[in-house]
């Protein structure tokens, strides 16, 4: 491994350690927040089952890449870009219950804490986001342009307004 991949690897797994949230975007559909744990040299997240968050929509295939974006955990941030190779944990193996172990300590609201493994298995994907290569510099800003919206915050100020304000002082 050269100096600059284990620099990459290193600020990866520093960013992904201490963020609790990661942007992702699949091959296909807009970029979605999903909640993560760093594991073993990869990201680890659950998802697709009743009660967890949603996977669909994303094309997360096995043996796919996806883009993960980590956000600062202060500032909200993006602190780094990478892509990572996607891998489907299978239910119930060595790996699976090992990347388990860490999500449930980080589970949050849980409702069925002591049943979760099981419905995990049952119902939802747990998925490793393996980070490949070094990461890509940026060749713009990559600030997203504003959805469209007819919500504004900017209006002509009523003509009556100073009046009004300059009563209350009194």
């Amino acid at each position: 491994m050269t100096e600059t991949e284990t620099l990459s690897r290193a600020l990866i797994e520093e960013a992904a350690r201490k963020s609790g949230l990661i942007w992702l975007q699949g091959p296909a559909g807009p970029s979605r927040a999903l909640w993560h744990v760093w594991h073993e040299g990869a990201v680890c997240l659950v998802g697709g089952g009743a009660g967890e968050q949603p996977l669909d929509g994303l094309g997360l295939e096995d043996g796919g890449t996806v883009t993960v974006t980590v956000r600062s955990k202060d500032k909200g941030g993006r602190l780094v870009t990478f892509t990572a190779h996607v891998g489907e944990l299978p239910a119930r193996g060595d790996a699976w219950a090992a990347a388990v172990a860490e999500l449930k300590g980080k589970r949050l609201n849980a409702v069925d804490a002591e049943g979760i493994e099981e419905r995990w298995a049952r119902e939802c994907r747990v998925l490793r986001l393996t980070p490949a290569g070094t990461l890509p510099l940026p060749s713009d800003s990559l600030a997203a342009v504003p959805v469209a919206s007819p919500a504004t915050t900017r209006r002509p100020m009523p003509a009556a307004l100073p009046r009004l304000l300059r009563k209350r002082r009194r």
